[in-house]
Formats: structure tokens, C-alpha cells, sequence
């Protein structure tokens, strides 16, 4: 029986398996070790931490539920783009929209982030682009980012609530920057 189970998505089951530890090990240590190596905020640049939590970060989560939320989107999307763009590739994105998060959020907020909402964003928006055709534009896209998007700057004005919209946007442009990018390269 489980010779038939594939590790279909080595990137995105990474991911997922390594967050659900970090997890797991958090709630072992009353999330000691996720405000120490999984969530980023302003800290001292001489802290080797400091460097850890800016990529750190992505793995960490408050709780079961957030956990769960994350991960439904990134399993039900990753593998896909995992499968277009190829396990290197998506290692990267995943890298760099988690620098990208991690550095704005030490530079315009004093809250800590922790979490794969941006990563999940990144790749909603970035699996709008699989269909792409030269010289033109999906409307899914438009569509996809404009509802994201409209949303989430809404929820940033208006919401008193503990989530990152800044994340959510800073992950959803980083798709649609990879998206662009990717695009044209194999154009």
C-alpha cells in the first residue's frame, strides 16, 4: 500500500512538514522557540537571530487553525507550480517572498510576523499566471488580483484583528512579480 504514496511535491512537502515540527516543537516550548527563531521583528543586526527569523519566519505559526489555514491553500496550489516551474525554482520563490516579507515588516512595523500567509498569497496570484499566453493578460488574473487585493487593503484599513495584510499583499505581488518574470523568460 505504500509504495503507491509519491512524494509528489518535495518543495511543498517540505515546507508543510517542517512548519507542522516548528509547530508542534512551539507549542512543546509554550512558543518560546517561535519567538525566538520563527517570527521576525525589529531586533539588533549583531543578533544571529535576527538573520534566522528574516527566513525563519514562514515556518512558524500561533496555532492548529493558522497552521491549517495556510497550508489548505499551499497544498492545494503548490504542486501544481511546483510541477511548472520546477522544485529549484520554487524553493527560491518561497526564499525570497520570505526575505522580502520579513525585511518590510522590520522596516514599517513594530509587530512581530510569523506565519505562511504571504507564501500562500505568492502562489495564489502566481498560479494565475500557469495559462498565460503571449501578448495577453487573463482575466482570471484581473480578476484574482483585484478581488485579493481589494481585500486585503480593505481588512488592512478597517480590520483590528492580529493578520499581516501586509504580508498577504507583500506574498501576492511577489507572485505576480515571479509571474511576470517567468513568464517572459520562457516567452
Amino acid at each position: 500500500m505504500f509504495k503507491r504514496i509519491h512524494y509528489n511535491s518535495p518543495v511543498i512537502l517540505t515546507y508543510t512538514f517542517l512548519s507542522l515540527v516548528v509547530l508542534i516543537i512551539g507549542n512543546a516550548t509554550d512558543m518560546a522557540s517561535t519567538r525566538l527563531l520563527f517570527s521576525v521583528y525589529k531586533g539588533s543586526l549583531k543578533d544571529i537571530f535576527f538573520y534566522i527569523r528574516l527566513f525563519g519566519h514562514v515556518l512558524g505559526h500561533v496555532n492548529w487553525e493558522h497552521f491549517v489555514n495556510n497550508f489548505l491553500i499551499i497544498l492545494l496550489v503548490g504542486p501544481m507550480l511546483e510541477m511548472k516551474y520546477g522544485s529549484k525554482c520554487m524553493l527560491q520563490m518561497i526564499v525570497i517572498t520570505a526575505f522580502a516579507t520579513g525585511v518590510l515588516n522590520v522596516i514599517f512595523f513594530d509587530t512581530a510576523l510569523l506565519g505562511a500567509s504571504g507564501i500562500a498569497f505568492m502562489l495564489i496570484i502566481l498560479s494565475s499566471f500557469v495559462n498565460i499566453k503571449k501578448g495577453s493578460i487573463p482575466l482570471t488574473l484581473l480578476l484574482v488580483a483585484s478581488l485579493y487585493l481589494g481585500r486585503e487593503i480593505v481588512e488592512g484599513i478597517t480590520a483590528q484583528d492580529n493578520i499581516s495584510q501586509f504580508a498577504h499583499i507583500a506574498g501576492g505581488i511577489c507572485g505576480g512579480v515571479f509571474g511576470f518574470t517567468l513568464k517572459s523568460g520562457r516567452d
